[in-house]
């Protein structure tokens, strides 16, 4: 029998992952200094599961996503140290054809912005059968019928008399539809979707979530998702990873972290929800605005917006540490910041 312990970076002991996000580190160089946008996050991600990468705007998710994909902008990005590993084989030293060929066909990615993602000037058939025109070297009229068919499994109706229209000619659901269609269109094992609700309405926002949890459960494929939105995270996600100026700050099974955040910063992330029954009280938001990431501040970089800190905080950097079994924090007083739950 499988052990059900977990690592860090939250994997069975004993399992083999799809994905292993392993002590990443990755900066941008720049005229004002070096970034560091990705501080040594660890993770894993395995078939079937749906894991949540949460957090501010700027606290590196999309850019680690960007490093798992190979398409950081470099220069000035550079990832500086550790592993990232697809079925075990380390995606960094890979060359870049061998990286492109995963691209589409065993990892994918929905970005958050579809109607700056696609291609003005070509339909989305077009768009969407180049995936089986590079990787399959379908014909024309073979792929056409493949993106027609793609269309039709992500619910855009009349598919067969809008395969020719370009992406203006969509509204902003139906286009995060044919992303996601591009992205499905050669059943990876891992999607990664970039806050893929952004921009959208909430009905069309549950729609989305609803269709991409359907496809998740048709094809097995691994899920990461990265959003600021917890109501998603709740609804979906098997596992979360909290993270905070570059660094994944608490990691656990979902319920038990929204339940009993064991980091002020997801304690804070927690009471800034509206929620139903609190009709009428004033939500509490995190104060402060996050570090600059070319200048952190020393020990833990929550500790200026930190209710808890202590003259401590500022003198050294937290690990991530188990704090119970499953349940990881990067907090001098995370074991105190959990029994007040």
């Amino acid at each position: 029998m499988t052990s059900l312990m977990t690592s860090p970076s939250g994997a069975p002991v004993g399992g083999v992952p799809l994905l292993e996000v392993d002590d990443l580190y990755v900066e941008f160089r720049t005229d004002y200094g070096v970034v560091h946008a990705v501080n040594g996050i660890s993770y894993t991600l395995s078939a079937g599961e749906t894991l949540a990468i949460l957090g501010e705007s700027g606290c590196g998710k999309s850019v680690s996503a960007q490093a798992i994909m190979g398409i950081l902008d470099s220069p000035p990005g550079f990832v500086t140290g550790g592993e990232i590993r697809y079925k075990g084989s380390n995606l960094l030293t890979m060359s870049a054809k061998e990286q492109r060929d995963l691209r589409g066909e065993e990892i994918s990615i929905v970005f958050q912005d579809a109607l700056s993602s696609l291609n003005p000037v070509f339909s989305v058939g077009a768009q969407i059968g180049e995936m089986f025109r590079r990787h399959r070297g379908a014909s024309r009229a073979d792929a056409k019928k493949a993106a027609i068919e793609l269309m039709e499994r992500v619910r855009i109706p009349s598919a067969k008399e809008r395969v020719n229209d370009y992406p203006h000619q969509f509204s902003g659901g139906m286009r995060q539809r044919v992303m996601i269609a591009m992205a499905i269109a050669l059943d990876p094992a891992i999607l990664i979707a970039d806050e893929p609700t952004t921009a959208l309405d909430v009905t069309v926002q549950a729609q989305i979530m609803d269709l991409l949890a359907e496809l998740q459960k048709e094809t097995g494929m691994g899920l990461i998702l990265i959003t600021h939105d917890l109501g998603v995270v709740g609804e979906i996600a098997d596992r979360v990873a909290v993270m905070y100026a570059g660094r994944i700050v608490e990691t656990g099974a979902t319920d038990a972290v929204f339940s009993a955040p064991a980091m002020p910063y997801t304690e804070g992330l927690m009471a800034s929800i509206a929620r139903v029954d609190q009709k009428g009280q004033r939500l509490n938001p995190i104060v402060g605005a996050p570090p600059n990431l070319a200048n952190l501040p020393s020990g833990c970089p929550f500790h200026p917006r930190c209710p808890r800190a202590t003259d401590y905080c500022p003198t050294a950097l937290p690990p991530l540490l188990e704090v119970v079994p499953g349940r990881y924090s990067a907090c001098h007083y995370a074991e105190e910041v959990l029994r007040d739950h």
